[in-house]
């Protein structure tokens, strides 16, 4: 029987690292993600196998037979041996876009999820292999996932003082730098590129320390100022994103940002914020809260800004516009083109043109560097200097990234997708002269709008692709719909692995050997949507 509570340790200890690791994806549970993603994924959370000694179990309890336990103690290990090799399989053959990360905060978890087992077991031995304990056992581990979620709240005491450390210790730091300016980034999508793009234009003048790669919460900016920001530092750029309302003031406390951008309010995350209109007044709070003698740059080409500036906003922070062949922006871009180099533009200051080039792709990333521009300007960044460094900025990492796998071109734009990004990163293959190809698994967190928006979605790809290649048949049936309106079906493939898709490039490749292959990667779901895996 000890042999049993052997096995059965290594079961729960391995099965947890899965799901913990969707709990980490999902947050840690911020905004009830993690439960939903259980109601979502029912199917993933529960495994018939394990129900197998909670059924046995019951016999136990049932039973005073000493051999008769034995042999059931027996059969019990049997099955979770199995329930083991199962497991090992399933995370051999899976391939996670991002990778399990066993912070401390997921070593509390485990720490906390054992105490419990342990005691459990403890008790097991002193009711000498009692089948009520059994049955709890098996319970724990038929329902992980659950279970999982209750240690999640058991510990958030713990993670609240853990908090509470790091949060005034990065306060300490931030309140014994007098000469660092705080610049915040918000918007709905772009967030991410428009910060890379503002911190580097700004190096032409200071030393900039932008949040590191998507770090856009409170705790990113904690990590951020705690482990990356330097005494020499200048200029924080801080990155803000928001699930629900009240997310962006609460870093605006912390941070206290001079200066902002807002890139563009869209449906991103319609799924938490319900409307437009919540999303619009949870990314202004940005605005709202930056100091009254610093400066804000808004889109005026983006109606939901102009005219919540007209009939909303209360802060008097300065505004500076920007648009494109827009009279009325105070910076605005004109004579665009693009091609697979690149982008060209211009744009009017004082009376003088100024020409930009840029290796990077796609129109927002004009309006980004022409917001980085106009913060340059008030920040007294000279203008040759930025458009000096405007012609050294490099792609995102996943958001347009121009990259050559065999002999085809991959314009990798993965990291996520909305709306907007889609429709540009569409606009950017179609310059592409040769055959071309969508890889997507379509938009996610879009709410009741989701069904109509991935249609559209479908409807503009028929109109640019010459194949398509849609990841995950739950997920893509409302883009294969709007496909479908008018493309050849035969052009069109489903998978449920993205993996796939490289192979079905290299037959594209075949079938078309004296044509060019550009194939854009349009989004890459996070493992907690994947539909691959279910059972």
């Amino acid at each position: 029987m000890y042999i049993f509570i052997c096995i059965y340790l290594i079961y729960i200890f391995y099965k947890s690292r899965t799901s913990l690791y969707m709990l980490q994806q999902n947050l840690y549970n911020e905004n009830d993600r993690y439960i939903r993603w259980i109601k979502r994924n029912f199917n993933r959370c529960f495994n018939l196998i394990d129900f197998i000694p909670f059924i046995l179990s019951i016999f136990i309890f049932l039973t005073k037979e000493s051999f008769v336990m034995e042999l059931v103690y027996w059969i019990i290990s049997i099955v979770y041996i199995k329930a083991i090799y199962d497991e090992y399989e399933k995370n051999l053959n899976n391939q996670n876009k991002i990778k399990f990360n066993v912070t401390n905060r997921i070593k509390r978890l485990y720490f906390t999820e054992f105490i419990i087992v342990g005691l459990l077991i403890v008790l097991l031995i002193m009711f000498n292999f009692s089948g009520i304990f059994l049955i709890l056992l098996s319970l724990l581990v038929a329902f992980l996932y659950h279970y999982i979620y209750i240690i999640n709240i058991i510990n958030k005491p713990i993670e609240r003082l853990v908090y509470l450390y790091y949060f005034n210790k990065a306060k300490k730091k931030l309140d014994n730098m007098n000469r660092l300016s705080v610049i915040g980034v918000t918007g709905s999508y772009g967030k991410t590129s428009s910060k890379n793009i503002l911190s580097h234009i700004l190096e032409a003048k200071y030393i900039t320390r932008p949040t590191p790669k998507n770090l856009n919460t409170p705790y990113g900016l904690m990590i951020t100022i705690n482990n990356y920001l330097d005494k020499f530092d200048e200029i924080l750029v801080a990155e803000m994103g928001a699930y629900v309302g009240g997310e962006i003031k609460n870093m605006c406390d912390f941070v206290k940002p001079k200066y902002g951008i807002l890139t563009i309010i869209g449906d991103a995350h319609l799924e938490t914020f319900k409307t437009k209109e919540n999303i619009c007044k949870a990314k202004f709070e940005l605005i709202e809260n930056l100091n009254p003698e610093g400066a804000c740059v808004l889109n005026r080409d983006d109606p939901y800004q102009v005219n919540y500036v007209q009939n909303e906003l209360q802060n008097k922070v300065k505004i500076i516009w920007i648009g494109i062949d827009n009279p009325e922006a105070d910076f605005s871009a004109t004579s665009i083109s693009s091609g697979s180099h690149g982008t060209k533009f211009d744009f009017s200051y004082l009376g003088k043109t100024y020409h930009v080039e840029t290796k990077l792709l796609g129109i927002h990333n004009v309006y980004n560097i022409l917001a980085s521009i106009a913060l340059g300007v008030e920040l007294k960044v000279p203008l040759d200097g930025m458009i000096n460094k405007i012609v050294s900025l490099q792609p995102t990492e996943h958001r347009l990234e121009i990259k050559k796998l065999n002999n085809i071109t991959m314009i990798d734009d993965a990291y996520n997708s909305n709306p907007v990004g889609a429709k540009n990163a569409l606009e950017v293959l179609s310059m592409m002269d040769g055959i071309k190809v969508v890889v997507t698994p379509g938009m996610i967190e879009l709410g009741k709008k989701e069904k109509k928006l991935n249609t559209e979605f479908g409807r503009q790809i028929s109109h640019v692709a010459d194949y398509v290649i849609l990841v995950g048949r739950e997920k893509t049936k409302y883009i294969k719909e709007g496909i479908l309106e008018n493309f050849d079906k035969r052009k069109l493939i489903v998978i449920n692995n993205v993996v796939d898709a490289y192979r079905i490039l290299e037959d594209i490749k075949f079938d078309n050997k004296d044509k060019e292959i550009f194939a854009l990667f349009e989004n890459d779901l996070p493992d907690i949507y994947s539909e691959g895996e279910k059972k």
